[in-house]
């Protein structure tokens, strides 16, 4: 007797397996996904929109949110979408959902893939798909609020619920927060936001300090030189060549500037520049991206793209007054997060899983996200970024052995098992927000 009960203490104390309200919730929010969520789900596949461009998603998320009981407003910062959940004194808590799609024609083998079509801002139509799972992030945010507006008993303060457009051209936060998002709904005191990922297991959840995605700047870079024939090179100054060299020495910059210990990467995606076969160019546009997981080394890198781009003009005799110019046109910061608050909510999101219910990502890609954003302004919000397995278990097995891996995002293959994935990413959120915003004494 003294045995079993000994055992049975070790399993509440340390997380060992679930609680019976753990199981409750798990068993409400499985029957809101059949109900519901999964037919908004398959919407949100259906039917994606680009960045900037996410208007009838906006609408149909302001909708479901409103029918959760949420304070709607619409149009904030472009297409974002903001509901307010409000319940008394206490905390006021962000959740941030994304909602754009990408550029590519799916090729997933789902019965409900995107065919969709869609004009570009350039006037480009191009096939549209979520192939980074923010439709899954839509329909976890839309269940979330329904379990907490129906569950007010549990938590108390105010719940903050964002759609944020222009994830995928780290624009969106920013276009929100430049158009009064904490002066029109309040700071949050802690920020909160999910990614599902398609190499890990359903029904897991990622919960690490630290950086969880890199910064992110998309750079031009204009070389300059000055015309002449192909056939005397010597009467001008060639920017192709001269653009060239730049590209090989630009590979310094991580190789050599940067230690080994710190996360880097600087590509150079795009280079267009000349004429015709037999004229030397005097142009040269250079476009990269540029990776790392802190500050001081983004900015490193920056600087010393712009030097190097300097040296090497003025080493083949460009002037002054023509020298390589350098453009941000899009960037975020790293996602880091904040270890104090990941500390807190490991112990509700493990009694809430299970004792299995966290697993170990190791980073496969320096991938940006501008949730950022929401905790590097000048309020200085704690915040968390969690990570949810999208793979059936056996999937995952199989790429562990060395067999095919799950489609990976931006992909035209790309998929994940909405099921699982979005039921364990409604309960991780809520096991969040009850920790951070509980009930008040009665």
């Amino acid at each position: 007797m003294r045995c079993t009960l000994a055992l049975l203490v070790l399993a509440v104390c340390f997380g060992f397996g679930a609680p019976a309200h753990a199981d409750a919730i798990a068993d409400e929010v499985t029957r809101d996904y059949d109900r519901h969520l999964e037919d908004l789900f398959e919407h949100f596949h259906r039917n994606p929109e680009l960045s900037y461009l996410e208007v009838e998603t906006s609408k149909r998320l302001a909708k479901e949110l409103r029918k959760a009981g949420a304070k709607v407003t619409r149009g904030v910062g472009g297409t974002g979408v903001v509901g307010v959940i409000e319940n008394g004194d206490g905390p006021r808590v962000l959740v941030r959902a994304d909602m754009d799609g990408l550029p590519i024609r799916e090729d997933s083998g789902l019965p409900y893939a995107s065919t969709a079509n869609q004009e570009r801002q350039d006037g480009e139509v191009v096939p549209v798909m979520h192939a980074c799972g923010h439709d899954m992030h839509m329909t976890s945010l839309v269940g979330t609020a329904r379990w907490l507006a129906k569950h007010r008993d549990t938590w108390s303060g105010t719940v903050v619920l964002i759609g944020q457009p222009a994830e995928e051209r780290i624009g969106g936060a920013k276009a929100m927060i430049a158009d009064g998002l904490y002066e029109r709904f309040g700071v949050p005191d802690y920020a909160l936001g999910l990614h599902v990922h398609s190499g890990g297991p359903t029904g897991k959840v990622v919960l690490q300090a630290g950086a969880s995605a890199a910064s992110s700047d998309s750079v031009d870079l204009i070389v300059r030189g000055a015309q002449a024939h192909g056939a005397a090179p010597q009467n001008g100054i060639d920017a192709v060549y001269i653009a060239s060299q730049i590209v090989v020495a630009l590979q310094s910059l991580v190789s050599r500037e940067i230690s080994p210990i710190d996360n880097a990467v600087v590509t150079v995606g795009s280079i267009h520049g000349g004429l015709k076969h037999n004229i030397i160019a005097d142009r040269v546009k250079l476009e990269l991206t540029v990776r790392s997981d802190a500050v001081r080394v983004r900015n490193h890198l920056i600087d010393g793209i712009e030097r190097i781009a300097h040296g090497v003009a003025r080493a083949h005799g460009v002037p002054e007054d023509a020298l390589p110019t350098l453009e941000v046109l899009a960037s975020t910061p790293p996602v880091v997060n904040d270890p104090e608050l990941i500390e807190r909510l490991r112990a509700p999101i493990l009694a809430e899983l299970g004792s299995e219910g966290l697993y170990t990502r190791e980073r496969d890609s320096m991938g940006a996200e501008d949730f950022a954003e929401f905790g590097s302004t000048e309020h200085a919000v704690p915040s968390a970024f969690l990570s949810v397995g999208g793979s059936p278990p056996e999937v995952v097995a199989e790429a562990e052995r060395g067999g095919a891996p799950a489609p990976f995002h931006h992909s035209p293959g790309f998929r994940i098992e909405p099921r699982g994935s979005i039921v364990t990413g409604v309960r991780a959120t809520v096991a969040a927000v009850k920790e951070l915003a509980p009930p008040s004494p009665r």
